[in-house]
């Protein structure tokens, strides 16, 4: 499934956006301010972020800038009130995707959300790959050669994650909030039942590739050393 994030601090329209989003299989994380907004983006790799200009700490293209300015290529759909053609102008200036004035109809939102993820950012592809495995989110399944196994979609995020960063450790709070959002109660053990899940996956497809505990710290997909 699909993730995005809110940035929109009016609550009950944030929770009819998301609501309108979930029917469509896109999840979605909610920040009503920019500091928020920032944090949430360090923590979770979003497909797509949709933006308010009007926010509690400021003009949330100062937001789309600092994301542009730190190589944040995460398409953007700007929200605001503000239709005048300058405001437009300003918006796409500061590197949004898209821009959307309310009022809006919700069918017309869900569209451009997925014109917008049909977008992928240049320095991810679609299939990621790393050693023997590669990762195929639109079939919902991960591959080793002629070989594949389907995934959950918490654990199709915890595998884009890993492959994006292989070899490299993922710490367990960016592995959570990659599979279930910043916003979602999961239990204390979720994220090791999980990947006790994907390690036998591994197994059945015959990949050389383990998920590795690094203790204290989080996670790592490595090379089997009897395998090298």
């Amino acid at each position: 499934m699909n993730r995005i994030l809110l940035v929109e601090d009016h609550e009950r329209l944030a929770r009819l956006i998301c609501q309108g989003l979930l029917e469509q299989g896109i999840a979605s994380d909610i920040a009503s301010r920019m500091d928020e907004a920032r944090e949430a983006m360090a923590q979770v790799p979003y497909q797509a972020i949709l933006l308010d200009r009007g926010l509690p700490d400021g003009d949330g293209l100062a937001l789309l800038q600092y994301m542009r300015t730190s190589g944040l290529d995460i398409p953007c759909l700007v929200l605001t009130a503000r239709d005048a053609l300058r405001d437009r102008v300003e918006g796409l200036d500061a590197g949004a995707d898209d821009y959307l004035p309310k009022p809006f109809a919700m069918s017309e939102l869900v569209a451009r959300v997925k014109a917008l993820l049909r977008r992928p950012s240049e320095c991810r592809p679609l299939d990621p790959q790393a050693g023997d495995l590669s990762l195929r989110p639109s079939m919902g399944a991960l591959w080793c050669g002629k070989e594949s196994v389907a995934l959950a979609p918490a654990e199709m995020q915890i595998m884009l994650l890993l492959l994006r960063h292989h070899q490299e450790v993922v710490r367990r709070s960016m592995l959570e909030a990659a599979a279930w959002g910043i916003s979602e109660m999961v239990t204390p053990n979720a994220l090791d039942v999980a990947i006790h899940r994907m390690r036998r996956k591994l197994l059945l497809i015959g990949s050389r590739q383990n998920i590795v505990n690094v203790r204290g710290c989080g996670y790592a997909l490595r090379e089997n050393e009897l395998d090298k």
